[in-house]
């Protein structure tokens, strides 16, 4: 009797994806947005540098940031409706009912899935949202069936 031996997995293509939209750093040690296979993960995206040439309140913060996160999508290939997952981080958990505001005038139903979580700081005093967002190509939310 022969044994078989397990068979290799198929190695996953890995893209890292840029656009001039949402600019990375020469000196930076993360990517923005990378594509593994079919999925799309992006490091935490936050309203700098804007917050730092005007005054932006959780709201607006949240918007520019979700535009952040839809540009790089699209370069990677997709649609706002590819965005599967949002993990967002706000510095004053009461904030959450605007972050929830500009997610319902960004987002058409079915929302993405999302966790919200408050933290004691961001990277910058003026940032007071900051979010991690998950894509899958090929995938349309607004096309999902209920069930």
């Amino acid at each position: 009797m022969s044994q078989r031996l397990p068979q290799a997995a198929s190695p996953v293509t890995v893209r890292h994806v840029k656009t001039d939209k949402v600019p990375e750093l020469a000196a930076a040690t993360w990517s923005n947005c990378l594509v593994v296979g079919d999925e799309v993960v992006m490091s935490g995206m936050t309203a700098h540098p804007a917050s730092r040439q005007q005054t932006l309140d959780p709201y607006q913060q949240t918007l520019v940031v979700l535009g952040k996160i839809r540009d790089l999508v699209e370069a990677a290939g997709g649609s706002v409706g590819s965005i599967t997952k949002l993990v967002i981080y706000v510095t004053d958990i009461a904030h959450k009912d605007e972050v929830g505001r500009a997610r319902r005038d960004f987002f058409g139903t079915p929302y993405p899935c999302s966790t919200l979580v408050a933290v004691s700081a961001l990277v910058f005093p003026e940032l007071t949202v900051e979010i991690d967002a998950f894509a899958r190509l090929g995938a349309d939310l607004r096309q999902a069936v209920a069930g």
